[in-house]
């Protein structure tokens, strides 16, 4: 999911294999017939199985020698006979010396656990009946550690030791600790760094995705059709690599569709959100764009000559090469290629310069919102601000240039100060939750609910949690995987010092647990809103019923935000958010990324941690991620923009 990172971004990847597992069952089944895992496979079943014998088979070729070699010189055969003769008996010593230490090395673990074991009997030949657990023990010696102990015999005492104490959700304690802060520091001033980027160099980096150095595509070689799956964040990271795609393989796009999802459940098309004109003239300097495909081929059978291509039959993140071998000589063959479900199926390195910028630009120029939607964006933006009287950088690319100015209060005089807002995506929807197989604190009845909701919307992951060896939810909590709840965003707030009077925008839609979940937000900061409730329903009905669009004015929101705080790393609106303030924000957008590992971690002192204590660690932990970042290899562009492909740097 890749080049090491910095310290604050390791633990979101700290398991590549418990997150691609869990991440490879994501999709819910909505495709047609599948062509099939192994359709562009490179290496064969049997090849697979055989793998397991090479070492042992290349010893006994070298023994053996060459079976096909000539064997008609009898001079040359006897001195291969001797050879071979001196080969066997150096691999038979060569393998049985093998063995001998094999066995050595088992013989000698065997020998030392039993002497841990015989030292650890010796300190506890009289161990008191059902001994009662400790009520001072320390939570982080229960929770579920990775890492070496520093001696065996704090090993032991720790597997030895009393039953650890399950995560029950709930963070009274310190929850009651921050309610204490904030009333107390409500007239406090806040700390600098909340609202402004800490680093001078973000400064230096400027948008240039704009710029382009190579002549139009013909679009010759076909036509390429892609219907996008997931929600409008992976539909929009899918539609900009398409537009890739099309110009690797000089073919003629046509302009994308999405997938009805029952996870989503809204029926939005392409147009519905994105201007179809812009998006067509802006990017035909890079590629040609049709709105259908010419009618002699709109009758074809694509299924059945072997046009249609499933996300199943790509790996994810393939590499361009993989595509030249692959659908070229499809599409050379059947002048068309249909790409179904298609979502993150091209990798972000190794790809050639231009192409790289040109997805740049496909996210950042290309894709600009219908009118209705930027119109009602920019009133969502304006009542957050308290009708100020100055434009953020990222305005007029979010709304465009005319709804920008409606943001305005044009009574404002300049001395007008606009309020600034926190936003934070809080990803805790159901579909989040399910997905993630953590614990939340709901008993019984949140792990049913969950469980049914994997089963029909998420059956791979379903039969995955049945048939493999799953990791725990304290496993998950603990290595930072799981999405916070919003309790755990409320403390991580109150522990930055935020103010208890700041305007707060929560983005995202029907918040696992409703109102009764968010109550511990509402409490602390009494001025925290939503879209449903800045807008009136009149402003919200065109929207009604279309998740994907009522998402695009969240994506707006927090975009324009003074502050944007994420809750999920793994979140693409989030990613995708954080993004566009650093191409278009001008170095002054601050992003707040936990490390949810550390953030985890102090968590898990609930009952002990002070709250001087608590909020030390908390900023240090933020502020450990507020690095100027170099997009590090392999890293996607939407979420880091800054490389020389999609930014300039000035310095």
């Amino acid at each position: 999911m890749s080049q090491e990172r910095p310290d604050e971004e390791k633990p979101e990847t700290c398991d590549v294999r418990v997150q691609d597992r869990i991440q490879g069952a994501a999709t819910p089944v909505q495709s047609p017939t599948r062509l099939g895992p192994t359709r562009f496979s490179e290496i064969t079943g049997e090849k697979l199985r055989d793998t397991g014998s090479d070492f042992i088979g290349s010893i006994w070729s070298w023994i053996n020698g060459d079976p096909n070699r000539n064997l008609k010189n009898p001079v040359k055969r006897g001195k291969r006979k001797r050879i071979r003769t001196a080969k066997t008996a150096v691999g038979v010593i060569a393998l049985v010396g093998f063995f001998i230490f094999v066995n050595w090395f088992m013989l000698s673990q065997l020998h030392e656990g039993r002497a841990w074991l015989r030292r650890g009997f010796s300190k506890n030949r009289n161990p008191k009946p059902n001994p009662k657990p400790n009520p001072d023990l320390s939570p982080s010696t229960k929770r579920v550690s990775v890492k070496v102990s520093a001696s065996v015999q704090h090993v032991a005492k720790k597997k030895m030791g009393k039953p650890k104490k399950q995560y029950n959700g709930t963070y009274g304690r310190l929850l009651a600790y921050a309610a204490h802060a904030l009333a107390e520091g409500q007239n406090k001033i806040e700390p600098k760094e909340l609202w402004r980027e800490p680093k001078d160099q973000a400064l230096a980096w400027k948008p240039c995705a704009d710029q382009r150095s190579w002549k139009p595509n013909d679009g010759k070689t076909g036509y390429i059709m892609v219907t996008a799956n997931g929600g409008i964040n992976q539909q929009r990271v899918a539609v900009c690599n398409i537009v890739v795609l099309a110009r690797l393989l000089n073919a003629t796009l046509v302009v994308p569709k999405f997938m009805f999802s029952d996870v989503w459940t809204d029926s939005s098309q392409f147009e519905d959100i994105y201007q179809v004109e812009h998006f067509i003239k802006y990017l035909s300097p890079d590629i040609r764009i049709v709105k259908n495909l010419p009618k002699e081929l709109q009758s074809l059978d694509l299924e059945a000559i072997g046009s249609l291509v499933t996300d199943i039959d790509i790996m994810k993140e393939a590499k361009p090469g993989f595509y030249m071998k692959h659908i070229l000589p499809l599409l050379l063959k059947n002048r068309v290629v249909h790409f179904f479900g298609f979502g993150n199926r091209l990798a972000f390195d190794p790809i050639p310069f231009q192409l790289q910028r040109l997805r740049c630009r496909c996210n950042f120029h290309a894709l600009n919102f219908v009118p209705k939607i930027q119109e009602t964006g920019a009133i969502l933006v304006r009542r957050l601000r308290d009708s100020g009287s100055h434009l953020a950088p990222v305005d007029p690319y979010l709304v465009g240039p005319k709804y920008a100015s409606f943001i305005l209060d044009k009574k404002a005089g300049p001395l007008h100060k606009a309020s600034k807002y926190l936003a934070v995506h809080l990803r805790f929807e159901i579909d989040m939750v399910a997905h993630s197989l953590c614990y939340f604190g709901g008993g019984d009845a949140e792990k049913t609910e969950l469980s049914a909701y994997r089963e029909k919307h998420f059956p791979t992951l379903a039969n995955l949690t049945k048939t493999k060896k799953m990791p725990s939810p304290e496993d998950l909590r603990t290595e930072g995987l799981c999405p916070l709840s919003p309790e755990e965003a409320v403390l991580m707030l109150a522990g930055l010092g935020f103010n208890r009077k700041t305007r707060v925008f929560v983005a995202g839609a029907n918040i696992y647990g409703g109102a009764k979940r968010l109550a511990a937000l509402t409490s602390l900061y009494p001025n925290l809103v939503t879209k449903e409730n800045v807008l009136s329903e009149t402003e919200l009905e065109p929207f009604k019923n279309h998740s994907s669009q009522l998402a695009v004015l969240d994506f707006i929101a927090c975009a324009a935000s003074d502050a944007f705080a994420m809750t999920d790393s793994g979140s693409q609106l989030s990613s995708l958010v954080s993004g566009y303030r650093i191409y278009y924000g001008a170095g002054k957008m601050p992003t707040i990324r936990p490390n949810k590992r550390r953030f985890s971690d102090i968590l898990l002192k609930n009952n002990t941690i002070e709250w001087k204590v608590f909020e030390q660690r908390v900023r240090k932990n933020v502020r450990q991620t507020k690095h100027v970042l170099v997009r590090p290899t392999g890293r996607s562009v939407y979420r880091y923009p800054r490389c020389k492909e999609c930014m300039c740097n000035e310095d």
